[in-house]
C-alpha cells in the first residue's frame, strides 16, 4: 500500500480529462530532495502513456543512463508490475516495452550528459518525454528532446532539484511556466508522507549553506560565502592511534601553481587525512620536477601499502611518471559541484576527518569561497589546491561505493 500527499495526487492525475489541470501541455516538479516528486511523476508518466496511447514511443532521459536506471527505472518497475503492468527490458537497446490493459508502448532511455548528447536523440518521434533531473542536462539536449514530441496530444514532463537563480531552466521554463502552458508544482519534504519527522531532521542537519537552501528548503539560490561554512579548523583532531585498514593518496598537481598531496587512512569506517605534502613554487621561488614530486609522494606514503594514487586528470606527465615508478594510479573524477556536495556531506556526518597535522588543508578550507562574479555556481580559483585533492579523493574513491553495494546485493539474491 502507498500513501500519497495532495500534491503527489495532483501530479498523478493532472493529465486526466476530468482534472482541472488537463489543459496543461507540460508539468514541472522541483523542490527539496526526498520530497517524493520523482516517484509520483514516474508513475504518472507511465499511467498517462498507457491510458492514452498504444504502439507509441516515449523518451526517458537522465543525466546518464546509469543514473536514470538507478533513480527512476529500478524504483518504478516493481511498483508498475505490482499494479498490473508487464515490462520487458532490452538493455542492449536501452529500451523498455511496457504493456497495460491491451496497450503496449516503447520507452527509450537517453543520457543527457553533455552538449554532444543532443545528437543521440535526433530523428526519433515521441508521444512524450520525461526528463529526470533536467537542471543537470545541457540546454541543447533538453530542447532536442522537447522537439521530438510531435505526436498529437504529446506532453512534456520535467523534474529537478534547484540550482542557481540564473540557471537557464529556471529562467526559461519555471520563470515562464504560464506562457509555456506548463503546470509548475514546488515540492518540500512535507509533501512526501513516506518521510518521518526524524528523517526530515536528519536532512536538515546534513546540509548547510547553499546546499541546505537548495536541497532542504528547495530554493533556487546563488552560491555565496564560504564553501564549507560549517567547518571549524580550530577543532581539527590529531590523527587517531592504532592501525588503519586502507590507505590512499590524492594529488592536485601544480608547477607554477601549488601542488597538494593528501594521505588518507581508513579506520572504523571513517577516512582521516593524517598527513600532507604542499609545495608552493612562488613562495619557494623554484619549481619541482615530476621526479621530485614522485619522491615527495613516496616520502609521504612512508612505506604504507597505498591502494591507489588519485591524480588530477590534467597532469598527464605526472601520471606517466607515477606509472613508470610502479604506483597504481587512478585519474580523478573532476566534477566540481557534485564533488563539493559529496565532500560537504561526508565532513558534516563525520565520515571524513581532517587532522590537525594537515595545516595547509585546514588553512585553505577556511579561505575557500564561492565566486559571486561568476554568474553561475563556481568557486574562486584561489586557496583551492588542497581542496581539489580532497575533492578528487571523495569523488573517485568514496562516491562509487553506493552502486557497488547495490551490485553486491543483486549477486546475493541470485
Amino acid at each position: 500500500m502507498m500513501r500519497f500527499s495532495a500534491k503527489q495526487r495532483r501530479v498523478l492525475t493532472w493529465w486526466r480529462p476530468d482534472s482541472p489541470d488537463a489543459a496543461f501541455e507540460a508539468i514541472i516538479c522541483d523542490g527539496a530532495v526526498r520530497s517524493g516528486k520523482t516517484l509520483c511523476m514516474g508513475l504518472s508518466f507511465f499511467l498517462w502513456a498507457s491510458a492514452c496511447y498504444s504502439g507509441a514511443r516515449f523518451g526517458l532521459c537522465g543525466k546518464t543512463i546509469a543514473s536514470l536506471r538507478r533513480n527512476v527505472v529500478t524504483e518504478l518497475l516493481p511498483k508498475l508490475q505490482a499494479i498490473g503492468f508487464s515490462v520487458r527490458e532490452r538493455r542492449t537497446e536501452n529500451l523498455l516495452q511496457v504493456s497495460y490493459r491491451g496497450h503496449t508502448n516503447e520507452f527509450y532511455l537517453f543520457g543527457g550528459r553533455d552538449e554532444g548528447s543532443a545528437a543521440l536523440i535526433q530523428g526519433i518521434t515521441f508521444a512524450g518525454v520525461l526528463l529526470d533531473e533536467v537542471a543537470l542536462m545541457p540546454r541543447s539536449f533538453v530542447e532536442q528532446a522537447c522537439a521530438r514530441c510531435s505526436v498529437t496530444g504529446s506532453r512534456l514532463w520535467f523534474n529537478c532539484n534547484p540550482e542557481g537563480p540564473y540557471h537557464w531552466f529556471y529562467t526559461e521554463w519555471i520563470g515562464h511556466a504560464a506562457e509555456r502552458n506548463c503546470l509548475y508544482l514546488h515540492f518540500t519534504m512535507e509533501d512526501n508522507p513516506a518521510l518521518s519527522p526524524d528523517i526530515r531532521s536528519r536532512y536538515a542537519r546534513l546540509y548547510s549553506g547553499v546546499f541546505y537552501r537548495r536541497f532542504v528548503l528547495g530554493q533556487w539560490v546563488a552560491a555565496e560565502g564560504r564553501v564549507y561554512d560549517f567547518f571549524d579548523a580550530a577543532k581539527a583532531p590529531p590523527p587517531p592511534e592504532g592501525p588503519f585498514n586502507q590507505w590512499y593518496i590524492s594529488c592536485d598537481y601544480g608547477t607554477v601553481n601549488p601542488a597538494s598531496f593528501g594521505l588518507w587512512g581508513r579506520k572504523d569506517a571513517v577516512w582521516y587525512r593524517v598527513k600532507e605534502f604542499y609545495f608552493d613554487s612562488r613562495r619557494e621561488q623554484r619549481q619541482m620536477t615530476d621526479a621530485e614530486y614522485e619522491r615527495a609522494l613516496r616520502e609521504l606514503a612512508g612505506g604504507r601499502p597505498i591502494a591507489a594514487v588519485i591524480v588530477d586528470p590534467s597532469a598527464a606527465s605526472f601520471l606517466e611518471t607515477l606509472r613508470r615508478n610502479g604506483w597504481n594510479v587512478r585519474r580523478a573524477d573532476n566534477d566540481v559541484l557534485s564533488g563539493i556536495r559529496r565532500t560537504s556531506d561526508l565532513l558534516k556526518c563525520g565520515r571524513l576527518v581532517l587532522c590537525d597535522t594537515c595545516t595547509d588543508c585546514l588553512r585553505e578550507i577556511e579561505q575557500y569561497v564561492w565566486d559571486p562574479k561568476a554568474g553561475r555556481d563556481a568557486v574562486r580559483k584561489e586557496h583551492d589546491h588542497a581542496m581539489d585533492d580532497m575533492r578528487y579523493f571523495v569523488s573517485t574513491v568514496l562516491a562509487p561505493q553506493r552502486p557497488a553495494l547495490a551490485a553486491c546485493t543483486a549477486i546475493r539474491r541470485a
